[in-house]
């Protein structure tokens, strides 16, 4: 079965009235046309058998003069009566043929007697020849008088008619399927982060009430993550104001091996503070815009040798995406950094193609356990590896890359890599 809406309420309206006009068609062709058919050709013969006992009972003209002026005014028929000859041989019959099986039947049942007939040689007659005791009678008929031959003209407005109707039908059932179709397509730019524009319920009830949830669900989003912005900014500042308060009491002290202590301690408060808000502040108000990835992967390749580490990179496929490029931008540093943090080499490969962005960061280094994979995106999870103040982080980096990931509809999956290491995978709808 087709997978869209509206092949699939196309077929519900064309699959009926194809089988409606297949089953009235056929019934009008096997009933009706066989039925006049057999009258007309009946009606026929019987002028036919008419003709042949006036001829051999009544005395007739020399020339049958009489008795053909009668059969062409009254009848309609051109007859000839000729010499006493063998009728011709019989002409091949199309196996299809309906009316000369019907002719050939009334003929045996009301005349009974030699005849040949011919509905093969002239398009637009039938010629009959039946065999008398003295004579021959040769019978021309037109056509049309011994079949139904007007039958086309219903088919021909049957099936004409219903072409309007689908036409018809087919532009009302696009207006409606198109306000499904624009609900479908705001609701995927929504999950991607794109703005959405010019987007109102439309349609039919049913639809209109699913727009209009759509669009108190995107309000209530909307609002709860400005909320959440403007409460984390107000706690931003609190924080930071108490932890200014402590770098100068510090300062005050002087330098000593407890006071350069603290002040680690402090750095690194500020440092998770920093991390847990970008955390929880998402991508906030940025919008989705065009963005060039090989620009971005220029970026990433110095990220990842100002760490230390060997980077190579590769980009398939078209070079501009639609994404929100602060965000996005971050995702991948964390991704690069956390694998040059931990690895010598580090290589970059993105495809965009099949309406998919595929990005992958691989490395060589200790990689991740698999039953660990999943943990490692819980807020402040570290693995014992990396709980080292050396190793720097705060547990946060691939928390944030996948909710990023996920605020574009995608995700990020991690697997084992062919350079013996860790491979990550970016994957968006583009």
């Amino acid at each position: 079965m087709p997978k869209g809406l509206f092949t699939r309420a196309l077929l519900i309206i064309v699959i009926p009235m194809v089988i409606l006009q297949g089953v009235l068609a056929f019934l009008f062709m096997e009933k009706h046309y066989d039925l006049v058919t057999r009258r007309l050709a009946q009606a026929v013969i019987r002028e036919v058998a008419t003709i042949i006992s006036v001829i051999e009972t009544y005395p007739q003209d020399a020339d049958f003069r009489s008795i053909t002026d009668i059969a062409a005014n009254d009848l309609g028929l051109s007859i000839a009566v000729l010499p006493l000859e063998p009728l011709p041989p019989p002409r091949p019959k199309p196996f299809f043929d309906f009316v000369d099986q019907v002719l050939s039947n009334e003929i045996r049942t009301q005349i009974s007697r030699p005849f040949w007939i011919d509905t093969v040689g002239r398009s637009s007659y039938v010629e009959i020849r039946i065999q008398l005791k003295e004579h021959v009678l040769r019978v021309i008929a037109r056509r049309s008088q011994t079949y139904a031959s007007n039958s086309h003209i219903f088919i021909v407005w049957m099936v004409t008619t219903s072409l309007v109707l689908l036409v018809i039908a087919l532009i009302f059932l696009r207006n409606q399927i198109k306000p499904i179709e624009q609900l479908a397509n705001a609701a995927e730019s929504f999950g991607k982060g794109r703005p959405i524009d010019d987007f109102r319920p439309r349609g039919a009830l049913e639809v209109r009430r699913a727009a209009q949830a759509f669009i108190e669900m995107r309000r209530r989003i909307e609002r709860q993550i400005e909320q959440r912005t403007t409460m984390l900014a107000g706690v931003s500042h609190d924080l930071r104001t108490i932890l200014t308060r402590f770098r100068l009491q510090l300062a005050l002290f002087g330098d000593s091996e407890e006071t350069a202590a603290l002040k680690s301690d402090v750095d690194d408060m500020n440092h998770m503070l920093e991390d847990y808000l970008a955390f929880a502040r998402g991508d906030g108000d940025e919008q989705a815009r065009p963005a060039d990835l090989s620009l971005m992967f220029e970026d990433l390749e110095a990220e990842a040798e100002i760490a230390g580490a060997e980077v190579s990179s590769a980009l398939i496929g078209e070079t501009t995406v639609v994404v929100k490029p602060i965000a996005f931008k971050r995702c991948l540093t964390n991704l690069v950094t956390n694998a040059a943090r931990y690895a010598g080499t580090v290589r970059i490969e993105g495809r965009n193609a099949e309406r998919w962005l595929t990005i992958t960061v691989e490395d060589d280094g200790p990689g991740i356990p698999p039953e660990e994979r999943e943990n490692v995106f819980r807020p402040f999870y570290r693995l014992d590896a990396a709980r080292s103040r050396e190793a720097g982080g705060s547990g946060l980096g691939l928390a944030i890359a996948r909710d990023i990931a996920r605020a574009h509809g995608g995700d990020i999956l991690l697997d084992d890599s062919p350079l013996g290491g860790l491979r990550a995978k970016v994957r968006l709808p583009s």
